[in-house]
């Protein structure tokens, strides 16, 4: 029996229209003779709708309350008898899925928000739970972990709003230039290299619209490289690393989404076997240090006597056509549509897993008392 698999995209992010690219390749890529897909879009001002049909996913570039297309039903996740069902709220009618597939980067999807959400509602989920999106969401909750664990990665400063920091005390803490960047975001949005104390503060009023916490971090001279991880956390496995070459100053978000020459890539890496053992140890460690499960894409600078410094994180990564992610699995041997599989089983396993563990003491009392 084929499993139902509900496909979440969208959402409260400044990524949204990333996430509906990406969407759209995963539903093409799913295996529909294994998985019946369920679209479920979420809107910028974050309710939830049923897509009926992949023609009209097609059309869309963005889902808002004030603009839907006609075959959206207003839809919302509840939990009947311990079984959760998706709740069309118009037609009254409930449908139960096996798993969510959620394809939300950035805030409100890749930050443990809504993962909390599937827990509570007791519904399987691909990718990483609670605590590993959290830590891995925010870039100085991440840099403190590595810090700690020995994992290399480039000094830093926390600015807060409240709490000014001139343009001439990070320069002598971090050196000139600096990337200031959102803690909480993705996908380059908000980030810039700084120069000179005169881009500073209007750059910096830019990076804290997208979060209230910025970090000042050192720029690292080095080649952009990417691995893919894939597994349960307590076996990952890592890929054929890649790297983003740039025709930019840095991977910025016009790059990647916008500008046909902002950056080209190439999968797999041009490295020696000891540096990819190297990314693909360093990749694995961090997986495992922050908590991850499913998919991660680990992001490195190489450094030009060989040092690999962790950039960031992401647990939730891209899904479009020319994402990184999909494209070093493919490098490695494992198809879109094999890795889309995987991740959905892989979803299913750890579910099965987490119910193994006890929650209601008086159950387990009762049960000895039974026997």
């Amino acid at each position: 029996m084929k499993k139902k698999v509900a496909l979440i995209f969208g959402g409260r992010s400044s990524e949204h229209e990333i996430s509906l690219r990406s969407i759209k390749n995963v539903f093409e890529a799913l295996d529909k003779s294994l998985f019946e897909p369920f679209l479920i879009g979420i809107s910028k001002e974050g309710s939830w709708y049923h897509i009926p049909n992949f023609e009209t996913l097609k059309k869309m570039t963005g889902l808002s309350d004030a603009s839907l297309p006609r075959e959206a039903q207003p839809t919302t996740l509840i939990c009947q008898k311990g079984r959760p069902q998706f709740y069309l709220l118009e037609k009254q009618i409930a449908f139960e899925v096996d798993i969510a597939f959620p394809v939300l980067h950035g805030t409100f999807g890749e930050d443990g928000t809504i993962q909390g959400l599937f827990k509570m509602m007791n519904l399987p989920f691909v990718g990483t739970g609670v605590l590993g999106s959290a830590m891995g969401m925010d870039k100085e909750i991440m840099k403190r972990l590595l810090t700690y664990a020995g994992i290399p990665n480039a000094r830093y400063r926390v600015l807060h709003k409240n709490k000014p920091v001139s343009f001439d005390e990070i320069k002598n803490n971090l050196g000139l230039p600096f990337f200031i960047k959102p803690s909480n975001s993705g996908s380059s949005v908000g980030v810039h290299k700084v120069k000179s104390a005169e881009q500073f503060e209007s750059q910096l009023k830019d990076a804290f619209q997208y979060d209230e916490k910025v970090l000042a971090e050192e720029f690292v001279q080095g080649r952009e490289i990417e691995v893919a991880v894939l597994g349960l956390n307590d076996s990952p496995k890592a890929s054929l690393p890649g790297e983003i070459i740039l025709n930019s100053e840095f991977y910025s978000y016009e790059a990647k989404y916008i500008d046909e020459n902002g950056a080209s890539t190439q999968v797999p890496a041009n490295l020696s076997p000891e540096q990819v053992q190297n990314i693909q140890q360093i990749a694995v460690k961090t997986f495992e240090l922050l908590c991850c499960d499913g998919l991660t894409r680990i992001d490195f600078f190489l450094k030009n006597n060989g040092e690999a410094y962790i950039n960031e994180i992401n647990t939730i990564p891209g899904f479009t056509s020319i994402s990184m992610y999909p494209k070093m699995w493919e490098a490695t041997g494992k198809s879109y549509s094999q890795l889309i599989t995987e991740l959905i089983q892989l979803g299913l396993e750890k579910y099965q897993r987490d119910n193994q563990t006890l929650f209601n003491y008086l159950a387990l009392e009762n049960k000895l008392d039974q026997k």
